[in-house]
C-alpha cells in the first residue's frame, strides 16, 4: 500500500521513500484516529500528510516523553536543535538529512510551498510548554493554540486543495485544528496534570470554583468534583460551537479532500460525545471511540471518497 502511495506521489528516490515510510509508521502507531481519516485521501496526498504528522509528533515527543530522563533545559536544547536542522534544510538546496522525518517534511514543505513561518509558529508554541504550565485566560490559551493547533490546519491546506482563495478556507482549517486540540485537552486533563500542565483557561474554571488544587484533588482521588464537572461541561459546549463553525468550511476544500476532513471531524466529535457519555469522569477513564463506531465512520467516508475521485476522474 505504501509503495503505491509513494508511486502516486511521484516519490522515486529510495532514501526519500524510506523517510516517508517511517513517517507513515509514526502516524499509524501514534495517531490512530488521524491515520484512519488519512486513508480517505487520494493516495498521492497521503505521504505529505504523514510527513507533517511525523514532524509534529517528533517535536511533541521531545517535550512529553515521560520515560526520558532529560531535564526541561535539555529538552529545550533538543527542540532548538530540531528547529535549527529544519530551517537549515529548508534553506538549502539539498533536503536530505540524517533524520528521516526531517527529510520527508522538508520535501513536503517545498513541494506544496508551505510557508516556513507555520513551522516557526508551531515550534514557538512547543517552546511554551517548557515554561508555561497554566493559562490565565482564553486569550493566553489562544496564543498557544495558534502555533500548536491552528497552523497544523493551515499547513495541510496546500495538500488538501481548496476551491476558494486559501485565506478564506484558512479560517475554517484553523478552527478545526483548534477543535481537535480542545478535544484532546478535555480528554487528557488527568494526563496533562501528571505533566504539571493545565490547558484550560484559569478564569473560566474559577467561575465554577475550580483551580489547580481542586483538579489535583480530583486526580489523586480518582473522582470528578461537581464543580469540575460543571466547568468541563462549559468547555465542552464551547468546543462544540467551534466544531460547528469549522464544519462549514468543508465545502471550501477540493472535493476529493472533503470526505477525509469530514470523517476526521466526525471521529473527533465522537470523542467529545464519549466525554459527555462518561459524565466527564476523565480522572478514571480515557474517553475513546469504539472500533465499530470508528469503522462505521470510515466506511461512510470511503464511499464518499471513492465517489468524489470517480467524479473528478471523469471531469
Amino acid at each position: 500500500m505504501i509503495s503505491s502511495e509513494l508511486d502516486a506521489a511521484g516519490v522515486r528516490d529510495p532514501e526519500l521513500r524510506e523517510a516517508y515510510r517511517q513517517c507513515r509508521q509514526i502516524n499509524a502507531l501514534y495517531g490512530r484516529t488521524f491515520f484512519l481519516a488519512t486513508r480517505l485521501l487520494a493516495p498521492e496526498q497521503r505521504p505529505a500528510v504523514h510527513a507533517l504528522y511525523g514532524f509534529a509528533r517528533q517535536a511533541d515527543d521531545i517535550l512529553d516523553d515521560v520515560e526520558s530522563p532529560l531535564t526541561l533545559a535539555e529538552r529545550g536544547d533538543h527542540l532548538q536543535s530540531l528547529a535549527t536542522k529544519l530551517f537549515n534544510h529548508l534553506g538549502q538546496g539539498d533536503g536530505q538529512s540524517d533524520d528521516p522525518v526531517l527529510t520527508a517534511v522538508v520535501h513536503t514543505a517545498r513541494r506544496y510551498d508551505i510557508p516556513w513561518e507555520y513551522f516557526d509558529d508551531f515550534l514557538g508554541s512547543m517552546r511554551m510548554d517548557l515554561t508555561v504550565f497554566d493559562y490565565p485566560d482564553r486569550a493566553q490559551l489562544d496564543r498557544y493554540m495558534y502555533g500548536s493547533a491552528e497552523v497544523i490546519g493551515l499547513q495541510l491546506l496546500p495538500v488538501l486543495g481548496t476551491v476558494v482563495p486559501r485565506e478564506e478556507a484558512g479560517k475554517y482549517a484553523a478552527a478545526l485544528g483548534t477543535a481537535f486540540q480542545l478535544t484532546n485537552f478535555l480528554r487528557d486533563v488527568d494526563e496533562d496534570l501528571g505533566r504539571g500542565r493545565v490547558y484550560l483557561p484559569a478564569d473560566e474554571l474559577a467561575a465554577h470554583g475550580v483551580d489547580r488544587e481542586l483538579l489535583s484533588w480530583c486526580r489523586e482521588n480518582r473522582r470528578t468534583d461537581v464543580r469540575v464537572r460543571n466547568a468541563l461541561a462549559e468547555q465542552h459546549a464551547a468546543t462544540r460551537r467551534i466544531y460547528a463553525f469549522a464544519g462549514r468550511g468543508i465545502d471550501t476544500l477540493a472535493p476529493r479532500s472533503r470526505p477525509c476532513v469530514a470523517a476526521a471531524l466526525d471521529l473527533y466529535s465522537k470523542i467529545l460525545d464519549r466525554i459527555e457519555e462518561i459524565e466527564f469522569e476523565v480522572f478514571t477513564q480515557r474517553a475513546t471511540v469504539s472500533n465499530p463506531r470508528r469503522l462505521g465512520v470510515a466506511a461512510t467516508g470511503l464511499t464518499k471518497a471513492w465517489w468524489a475521485r470517480a467524479r473528478g476522474g471523469r471531469a
